[in-house]
């Protein structure tokens, strides 16, 4: 067996090849792409005469490189960047560290520690590109939710109505009209034929006529005004966060059309749909996540690990400690906690779950986050036996705790 290396960078690598005693083969920087993985290639077959006995240490899971050293057959172990700088701090007092110093830490971790990590998981390449839609899709809502808090404090500094007449300022409501309005004094005196129009532009195809006069009543409103150099500048920087709101929309419409027609072709997908509070967005979510490698989670306790739900138990003397995790993955963790609370209103089980631990004194979050373990732990079932959700089957052993 030979240990590598890999401490990688946007341009180049730098590899170091050890043997199982540790001692030092080889080591070198070579560029990124094409010509760097063949002269990594023609390092390792230096030493080793097939794939398997080629262990390798790097500090992330994805990406080109990474693909080609797992399609060479090599074992790869993605190390959490946490985890590499724990160990450096085993070896290193001194607090010195260089790219060099970090391959060869990466190859001694995978020679003494790997039974402690992980190897890349062997997702299905379905499985990737539903992981690169939803999480694509997750963070054009995370932009458009900043745009659009940085929206609603540009109008409470200058334009108050606004916010009375629209609650959800990404609306196709909101974004029409304060298109066509995005100054105080030209909300004040829009007509309701003009109000009506921004509405039907801004997607509205019901109850037109009663919500252009609500709009209106609300923009005439008596309120607070700002200097008027200071308010056309306000309603320059509102028509510019309108339009960009207004293409967020449109491209999370678009990536939501790409991402449930991937999904939906997933072998899992019927699964993942079948339990209670996932979608196609939230399912895609959490499958793309966990991805469809069935060998990579062998208990639900590891899954639930993984997902940060399961509680992280910190005892030393007679000091004892149950807390929530924190080091998780957040997209992961969002997405469940989304299921657990759209399973409230599916799901009896599932709101039975939550009433006792919120009558056990749990808040809130501290229940959603419970339920949704369980979740986890539903979902791995199922997974594992390929069955669809059953509600009795999932809940029944509960009922008695429950009532």
């Amino acid at each position: 067996m030979i240990f590598v290396g890999d401490d990688w960078a946007e341009e180049h690598h730098d590899v170091y090849l050890m043997d199982e005693g540790g001692k030092r083969l080889t080591s070198r920087r070579l560029p990124e792409g094409l010509v760097g993985i063949r002269q990594l290639h023609e390092l390792i077959s230096a030493h080793a005469e097939e794939p398997e006995q080629v262990i390798i240490g790097i500090e992330t899971d994805r990406g080109l490189w990474v693909g080609a050293l797992t399609a060479a057959g090599y074992q790869v172990f993605a190390i959490n960047p946490l985890a590499a700088a724990r160990y450096r701090d085993r070896h290193h007092v001194s607090g010195a560290k260089s790219d060099a110093s970090d391959a060869k830490l990466l190859a001694d971790l995978v020679r003494t520690d790997r039974h402690n990590h992980r190897p890349i998981a062997g997702d299905s390449a379905d499985a990737e590109a539903i992981k690169v839609l939803a999480r694509a899709h997750q963070s054009l809502i995370w932009t458009r939710t900043r745009h659009t808090n940085a929206l609603r404090s540009a109008l409470r500094e200058y334009y108050p109505a606004a916010l009375e007449a629209f609650e959800d300022l990404a609306h196709g409501d909101a974004l029409g009209v304060l298109h066509r309005a995005p100054a105080p004094e030209q909300g004040a005196h829009l007509p309701l034929t003009a109000i009506q129009s921004a509405l039907k532009r801004g997607g509205r195809q019901r109850n037109i006529a009663a919500r252009a006069r609500e709009i209106k009543a609300a923009l005439r409103t008596e309120q607070l005004a700002a200097p008027a150099p200071v308010a056309a500048a306000f309603a320059a920087t509102t028509g510019a966060t309108v339009g960009i709101i207004a293409e967020l929309n449109r491209q999370i419409a678009e990536l939501e059309t790409a991402l449930a027609a991937h999904f939906e072709t997933h072998p899992d997908a019927d699964i993942y749909r079948s339990l209670p509070g996932l979608g196609v967005v939230l399912g895609a979510r959490v499958l793309g996540e966990f991805g469809d490698d069935p060998n990579r989670y062998t208990t639900a306790k590891s899954r639930k690990n993984y997902a940060g739900t399961s509680p992280l138990t910190i005892a030393s003397g007679k000091k004892r400690a149950v807390l929530a995790r924190h080091v998780r993955n957040r997209r992961l963790y969002d997405a469940l906690d989304q299921w657990a609370f759209c399973a409230l209103s599916t799901s009896p089980g599932a709101r039975a779950f939550y009433d006792q631990h919120r009558a056990a004194d749990d808040t809130h979050h501290q229940a959603l986050r419970a339920l949704g373990n369980r979740l986890v732990g539903i979902l791995h079932g199922c997974l594992r036996h390929k069955a669809i959700y059953d509600e009795h089957t999932a809940w029944a052993h509960r009922t008695p705790a429950a009532a």
